[in-house]
């Protein structure tokens, strides 16, 4: 769902430019690694020093399965994600994070709910989108103002 928002909404992304295939390899190559990992509740009290040591082993796994070029490239690919300094990336966090919430809101925050997510905790741990699309952060910031408006 991720690649598929990130191709619906990339001329929503702050750089106008971007290399969309870049884009959907770093969000699939994260992806593989987080499901062999295991994802970390976003609002949770997880130690992120274990969830990047698991990721990382889980990376050095998959990639390992490799060819050691194609290896090499993916784990570039991965490590461009886990640094977000290139436009990509920032995007890419960006769909990581914007995915999840408009979920959340669409399922009038039944997860929220259940894991008691607040407002401050949704706004603060997604902040990252702003880097990747000023546009869906402003969204977001609505999104979640209605949600807490009618408590949802």
């Amino acid at each position: 769902m991720k690649g598929l928002g990130a191709m619906v909404l990339s001329e929503y992304a702050n750089e106008s430019n971007l290399d969309m295939l870049k884009v959907l390899k770093i969000i699939l190559l994260h992806d593989i690694v987080e499901i062999d990992a295991g994802d970390t509740y976003a609002y949770g009290n997880a130690n992120l020093l274990d969830k990047v040591e698991k990721e990382k082993k889980a990376a050095d796994r998959i990639f390992g399965l490799l060819p050691h070029d194609q290896a090499n490239q993916f784990m570039d690919i991965w490590n461009e994600y886990e640094d977000g300094e290139t436009a990509e990336a920032k995007f890419a966090q960006a769909m990581d994070s914007f995915m999840p919430i408009l979920h959340n809101y669409k399922t009038n925050g039944l997860q929220w709910q259940r894991l008691g997510a607040t407002r401050e905790k949704v706004l603060s741990r997604n902040r990252r989108i702003e880097s990747g699309s000023k546009f869906l952060w402003n969204y977001i910031e609505g999104i979640v103002n209605d949600a807490v408006e009618k408590a949802i």
